[in-house]
Formats: structure tokens, sequence, C-alpha cells
């Protein structure tokens, strides 16, 4: 999926959100000991993030600090791996073409695993979220699913399996002798929003925990519309075949293990995403 958080003039509520720290995680000998030698000789590894998703990912109020689910437990899988995970703000088309160039040592920014991506780079599951669709409160548009989306204008972030969803289903409309979809796809999600708020766009689709949080935090502006579909795990983005998949899964079971998974899930409000056994490619489709 990756669908992200919120319409600018409604992002400034969202880092206002009082939660509670997490557990804190040390490093594992053990574990760290599997980091290939050349990447713990780094000592910090960039993770990039498109910090436009909350509560995924976003950008603090000091306008710089990216924050969230990811960036929280990015920090607790460099701890156990005794390294230091430094968030980098990127456009979320750029980063796995990123990871491949060898600008970014790490993508976390609410990746569907998909075997599409797979061809390119490798994934540790993380957490498990469904595409959900929102509307303005008032005078919005309602649909059922996907298939309601015909002859609608549908606001969806670039590079996100929620644009490729709405452009198969505007084939299907065509297809059945209906109005197209028109899709229209921004460069981040607070850019799609902002064409709902406008009045440019009819509905958005976001991954489930974002367009929740972004209706919940959206006073009022927004509402979600029709049935979510699609669950499918997130995972972590690993250049292909570098030897950091297992390092980074041990990491994962570890911290699911000793509460610090769970910690940092409840802190945000997402423990509906939590899963219990995290995988090396774990794609569904």
């Amino acid at each position: 999926m990756r669908g992200k958080s919120i319409a600018t003039g409604v992002l400034a509520l969202v880092v206002l959100a009082v939660v509670a720290a997490p557990a804190s995680a040390a490093k594992n000998p053990k574990i760290a000991a599997e980091v290939p030698k050349a990447i713990a000789a780094k000592g910090t590894l960039i993770v990039a993030s498109d910090a436009t998703y909350a509560p995924m990912e976003f950008v603090a109020t000091n306008g710089k600090t990216v924050v969230g689910v990811d960036a929280d437990l990015a920090k607790a899988i460099g701890n156990v791996l005794g390294l230091t995970f430094k968030m980098k703000n990127a456009t979320f088309d750029g980063i796995i073409p990123g990871l491949q160039a060898g600008k970014y040592d790490i993508g976390m920014s609410s990746f569907t695993d998909t075997k599409a991506r797979q061809k390119v780079v490798d994934f540790v599951t993380y957490f498990s979220a469904g595409t959900s669709f929102y509307t303005k409160a008032s005078g919005g548009t309602s649909v059922k699913g996907l298939a309601s989306l015909c002859g609608l204008t549908v606001s969806v972030e670039n590079g996100t399996t929620e644009q490729s969803d709405a452009t198969a289903q505007s084939a299907k409309c065509k297809k059945a002798g209906k109005a197209a979809v028109k899709v229209s796809a921004f460069p981040d999600q607070n850019a799609a929003n902002l064409a709902i708020t406008s009045g440019k766009a009819q509905i958005g689709m976001a991954d489930s925990p974002v367009a929740a949080y972004i209706v919940k935090q959206s006073h009022g502006q927004f509402k979600l519309t029709g049935t979510s579909y699609g669950t499918a795990p997130y995972g972590i983005a690993l250049p292909k075949g570098n030897g950091m998949t297992k390092p980074v899964l041990d990491a994962v079971k570890l911290l699911i293990t000793n509460g610090t998974y769970k910690s940092i899930l409840a802190k945000w409000g997402l423990q509906g995403g939590a899963i219990s056994n995290p995988k090396i490619n774990g794609a569904t489709s």
C-alpha cells in the first residue's frame, strides 16, 4: 500500500497528540554480530522515509525531525544491532531507486511488501494494513469499495499501491462500459489530501491506519467511507542481497518478544496492525 497522512492545515493537529514513550531496546551482541562487517563499520545507516504519512511517519513540530511508528521502530532496531539509524525525509517513489543506487541503506515508509517490489529490494515484514477510502465529511462522496469508483476523481500518492489499484479499477470500469476513474496522483500525501479539501478530488485512498488517523485528527473535515480491503504486510525495505535481512528480521523478532514492538504500536494506537511472525519477503501478492 502506501497512502499517507494529512492535508496541509491538518498536519499540525497530528503532531500535537500526547503519547507515551515506548519501551527501550538495548544492543544484542549475538544479533549485532550478524550484520555484515562492511555495513557495521559504517556505524550510522540512512533510513529513508516519506514523512507525510502520520502516524506511521511524519515531521515533528520542529519542522525537521521524522517521528512516528517507523521512526520509533527504526531506532529500536538500530539499538539491537548496535547501529545508529538516521531518519532521512525522502519522496516516496524515490526511496526504492535510492536503495538500489546506494543513496539510502534502509527504507521504512509504510511499504507494502509486494512480489513486484521484491524483484528489486528485499523486505522484512513488521505490520499489517489494508486500504481505506475517505472523503469530505460535509458534502463528500460515499463509496462501497473499488467498484464504486467509476466516474469519480480519486486522489492518491505517486508510487503507491493505491495508485495502482485505482488505475486498474479504471480499466475495469471502461471495460464494463462505465465512466473511467480519474486518478490524480501527487508527490506526497499532504498534496493528495489537499486535493480533497479543495474539491479537486472526491475520494482519497490511503492505508487503513493512516486513513483512520487522518479522519480522527481532522476535527470533522474528513470521514471514512466504504469498506477497507486488501490486508497485506508492511515491509522494511533493504538493498537486494546485501546481507541485512537476517539481522533485521532477528531484531524485529526480539522486539516482539521483549515487548518493545507492542509498546511502540500502543504509543500510536495501532495495536490492531501488530504481527507475531515477521518474515523475509512475505508478500501475499
